[in-house]
């Protein structure tokens, strides 16, 4: 029988109606001769409910309560659609995290899978029993819950999909797959029928918020294949599961080589939370870059994009860089603490900037692309204050104030309006 690894997110099982509706869909599989297995995440809602709760108890709360505190909204939907299920004669059982084993490192708040002892839900399931699985949770070395951060049920899914040996992870999510931006943005975005993995990979990095990024990684790893697809279509109007050639719902993210014909650009993508850290004159000599991000990196600080400016002299050099909004505060600090060591002359922050990125692995084999872009870009009068690049991206800083327009703009230069 094929094995399908179907996860539900937040806003599929907000109320007991969605509940029901994600339930549909399991049986519709079900009936189509498949072995399921589902993840759920708490609802919509109830995590940061429960955050908000530890936090007021107490503002230096104990890490490992705190994960048995917020873990525990994926056991009532656990529960609660194994239930539903067993009322529609489905057979069903929900599965904690420490009961199948998932087995975490003992990063509490942010732990990482390190294996999965998956035996006795693999009896369960040949007996033909859906196993309903509580996302986002693990157990770590002491015993202790954990969990795997926001998000973490994603991660659930792939890790489960990996350790079972399933033919499909299903990611239910209240769009109908993955498209070549933002629609809200850009209304002649169309949703793209497969993705790499690279190219999602990118995208959920950089601003597209359907997949977790670290879940899109382990599914790279592991070469699971990833369906996106919509929680809120009836049950009934949609397709069971299967193996063939790909007609199927929503996106479909697999290897490049699954993908027959290859656009050069498949997607653009933006994001509005990322702050502009500029360093003015700072001494041009060995160990400046190390004396900057040095003391970030210990303070968890991630840096982006980096652009240096060296004077015509050779003496000074204008160092810009990017950090996610929410640490520009704690950046800045940083970097006062470390001005004499450093050697800066001046420090500024700002949050006006927007970084808007173009992805496809086509770019592997076509030259002119980044040409093009800035082309575009200049002709609608759109400043570019930083550039970074990979094999198969290009990001670019703006003023936060043209984003609509570069996002449009970019869409339409790479031919994806209105496919």
């Amino acid at each position: 029988m094929p094995l399908l690894v179907m996860k539900f997110g937040g806003t599929s099982v907000a109320d007991l109606g969605k509940i029901r509706a994600a339930a549909g869909h399991v049986k519709r599989e079900v009936d189509a001769g498949n072995q399921c297995a589902v993840v759920v995440s708490a609802m919509a809602g109830h995590t940061n409910q429960l955050v908000d709760w530890t936090q007021e108890a107490g503002a230096l709360h104990d890490a490992r309560e705190y994960d048995a505190v917020v873990s525990s909204g994926e056991q009532v939907t656990a529960g609660l659609l194994a239930i539903t299920l067993q009322g529609m004669d489905v057979p069903a059982r929900s599965w904690q995290g420490w009961q199948i084993p998932i087995r975490t490192n003992e990063a509490h708040g942010i732990a990482r899978i390190a294996k999965i002892q998956s035996e006795d839900m693999k009896a369960g399931l040949s007996r033909e029993e859906v196993a309903v699985v509580a996302g986002f949770q693990g157990i770590g070395p002491d015993d202790r819950i954990t969990t795997l951060g926001r998000g973490g049920s994603d991660t659930t899914a792939v890790a489960l999909a990996a350790a079972l040996g399933a033919d499909r992870c299903d990611i239910y999510t209240d769009v109908d797959g993955i498209y070549t931006a933002d629609p809200r943005l850009v209304p002649r975005a169309h949703r793209l029928d497969k993705i790499s993995y690279e190219e999602m990979l990118e995208m959920a990095s950089l601003g597209a918020k359907v997949l977790q990024t670290r879940s899109v990684e382990l599914a790279m790893r592991h070469s699971v294949r990833l369906q996106v697809r919509s929680a809120f279509e009836p049950p009934d109007a949609c397709s069971a599961a299967h193996n063939g050639p790909w007609d199927g719902p929503g996106t479909l993210v697999c290897d490049e080589e699954e993908i027959v014909e290859q656009s050069v650009v498949s997607g653009i993508a933006y994001a509005k939370d990322e702050a502009k850290v500029t360093l003015l004159k700072v001494a041009d000599k060995p160990g400046v870059a190390a004396g900057v991000f040095g003391p970030l990196a210990e303070a968890n600080i991630n840096v982006d994009m980096i652009v240096q400016n060296v004077s015509d002299d050779g003496r000074y050099t204008d160092l810009t860089f990017t950090v996610q909004d929410s640490d520009l505060d704690r950046a800045m600090a940083v970097l006062e603490k470390a001005k004499k060591k450093i050697n800066y002359m001046e420090a500024r922050g700002s949050t006006d900037i927007a970084k808007v990125s173009v992805i496809g692995v086509g770019m592997r084999s076509h030259a002119g692309v980044a040409a093009q872009m800035f082309g575009a870009l200049a002709e609608k009068g759109i400043n570019i204050e930083a550039i970074s690049t990979s094999e198969i991206k290009i990001s670019i800083l703006i003023d936060a104030a043209y984003t609509e327009l570069a996002v449009r703009t970019l869409h339409s230069l790479y031919g994806l309006d209105g496919k």
